[in-house]
């Protein structure tokens, strides 16, 4: 079906791997050109997008910066010409305990995950009402739907991004403006790469997901990136959260012993 997106222009934010290389392609695919915003975008990924007969802007971009994320949309649209969707997917997981928690890691997964959206949105927001339309795309993650072991931080600013999302939409609503989440559970990305090699590791992670396997980048998440996007497939959705997750929220988490528990958090 057509998404109606042909000759739009997309800025994704961590487009170089993973969940936003698969939404930066499905969108390529609908002829939408691209601007790929990465802390070190991969070649290789440029290359596929413009084989889809667009143009890419390969943009090198810190967002924990806000000077960062100020000059990706600027450079985004002097370089593609305008813009027309915004795909907030950039982040960041310390993988830390409570009692063990860092400022490091807190800050640097608050200004990526949290921060940057609301800095980055704030620019969008502004363009999409001068130019009277605009769509945004936020990633979630499951990890809202129940709490995971060391993962405060993460979680924290998931969380946030939801409640912001609600404020976002209803403001935006009266402009034609629409924002969405998109909330993807297990994809076989960097995040999740450290159980590439640990296949009982991975099937204790299947097990827990009542349509036993993992998320696929092309076939699950990227389309349902393009249906929240397109304004001619989903107008009258905005302020939503899609979760492609294969019924992971359905089920509840796995818990860790009180012996493990305690052994994570002393010293």
């Amino acid at each position: 079906m057509d998404a109606g997106l042909e000759d739009k222009i997309a800025l994704v934010t961590g487009g170089g791997s993973g969940i936003g290389r698969a939404i930066a392609l499905s969108l390529a695919a609908e002829g939408v050109h691209i601007a790929v915003a990465s802390r070190n975008p991969d070649p290789k990924t440029m290359r596929e997008i413009k084989s889809a007969g667009v143009r890419a802007l390969r943009l090198q971009a810190d967002v924990s910066k806000e000077e960062q994320v100020i000059a990706m949309i600027k450079e985004t649209i002097d370089g593609l010409g305008g813009l027309d969707l915004y795909v907030n997917n950039a982040a960041a997981h310390w993988d830390e305990p409570v009692s063990k928690l860092t400022t490091q890691g807190w800050l640097s997964t608050m200004h990526t995950n949290l921060s940057a959206c609301v800095w980055a949105c704030r620019g969008v927001a502004r363009r999409f009402i001068a130019q009277g339309h605009g769509s945004i795309l936020i990633v979630g993650s499951t990890c809202t739907h129940a709490p995971l072991y060391k993962e405060a931080s993460y979680r924290a600013s998931k969380a946030a991004l939801k409640a912001y999302l609600g404020v976002l939409a209803a403001e935006l609503a009266p402009f034609g403006i629409r924002a969405n989440m998109l909330t993807p559970g297990y994809f076989p990305t960097r995040l999740s790469a450290h159980l590439a090699g640990d296949k009982e590791a991975e099937k204790v992670v299947l097990d827990t997901i009542p349509l036993r396997r993992a998320g696929r980048l092309e076939t699950d998440i990227g389309p349902a990136a393009v249906l929240l996007l397109s304004d001619k497939l989903s107008a009258y959705t905005t302020g939503a959260e899609l979760v492609v997750d294969g019924g992971f929220s359905l089920r509840p988490p796995p818990y860790y012993s009180d012996r493990e528990i305690r052994e994570m958090n002393l010293p």
